[in-house]
């Protein structure tokens, strides 16, 4: 059943869609990262500015180079310590990726999830796809798929299923310095 579930996401994020699934603690807002009008979309929905950026989620390394620049050997083994797991890197960003996924900066933010479904989700979709909370900007996030349907009823698909039980969101960290930003 869960597979039927992940099909139904996948297509709805390569037909433009918004979805929300469960993450490691909270469900998380998400679509096509290479569809601008998407992601406007998703940025309006939230109510969020585009100027802070977005999180891109993914089920192994591979599905987020083509928005990163090349790592050196130490940031790799940075990345590699905490992946697949809840910790956030902030990486350089290829010069031709999205300001409305990089917002006003040169950098993006990347996660190798290790929420099964999540995972499960990227590979059927085949690549990264964006990961915010959902819920309205300066809102409490969604912990359960009510909470889902309570704060953001008009999403094209909520993906059933359950967050891992972190308790707090995904740590954020610089990749340059390894220094933790939340």
């Amino acid at each position: 059943m869960d597979r039927w579930y992940i099909k139904q996401a996948a297509n709805t994020l390569n037909n433009g869609g918004i979805i929300a699934y469960p993450t490691e603690s909270i469900f998380g807002l998400g679509c096509n990262p290479s569809n601008e009008k998407a992601v406007i979309n998703l940025l309006t929905i939230k109510q969020r500015s585009w100027k802070k950026g977005l999180i891109l989620i993914a089920a192994d390394f591979s599905q987020l180079q083509k928005f990163i620049q090349p790592l050196s050997l130490q940031i790799l083994e940075r990345l590699k310590i905490t992946w697949p797991g809840p910790v956030t890197w902030i990486l350089q960003a290829k010069p031709n990726i999205s300001d409305y996924l990089r917002g006003e900066h040169q950098t993006i933010a990347v996660r190798v999830t290790a929420h099964r479904q999540s995972a499960n989700l990227c590979r059927a979709f085949g690549g990264a796809i964006i990961s915010t909370s959902a819920n309205l900007s300066n809102m409490p996030p969604a912990k359960t798929i009510h909470d889902v349907h309570r704060s953001l009823p008009n999403l094209d698909y909520v993906l059933p299923g359950l967050c891992s039980g972190a308790t707090a969101p995904s740590e954020i960290r610089d990749a340059q310095t390894g220094s933790q930003i939340r």
